[in-house]
């Protein structure tokens, strides 16, 4: 199994490009989708999300987020909180790990459910 930090990586990318996607079929015009994106990407909206999630996730994807909120990391975030930034962290450990086990269905169920968050509205 990769690391969680690893797991992260990935994961940063998938997500990113399921929003970007999402916001796509929205029609949002494209001054407007990068202003867009960034609510959804930044690590305040992620731990938020993570937060939102709780209750939906199951022990082994709570378990995923643990770890890569943990995950010992080297770098220091510059626009966010570091708390913020450890959850974000394990948000994306949790969508990378969905992504490359194939569970597409279940990665796109949580996401269907961050959509309608008021946190990223």
């Amino acid at each position: 199994m990769l690391s969680p930090l690893q797991l992260a990586y990935i994961g940063d990318a998938v997500y990113e490009l399921c929003v970007r996607t999402y916001l796509l079929n929205k029609g949002i015009p494209v001054k407007i989708l990068h202003q867009e994106t960034t609510q959804y990407v930044k690590a305040k909206s992620q731990s938020n999300i993570i937060h939102a999630l709780k209750n939906v996730l199951t022990e082994e994807e709570k378990s995923l987020v643990r770890r890569g909120r943990n995950a010992k990391s080297k770098s220091i975030p510059k626009n966010a909180e570091l708390i913020d930034y450890k959850y974000a962290t394990g948000f994306e450990s949790l969508i990378g790990y969905l992504y490359l086990t194939g569970r597409d269905n279940r990665m796109m169920e949580l996401f269907d459910k961050i959509t309608h968050l008021p946190i990223c509205n």
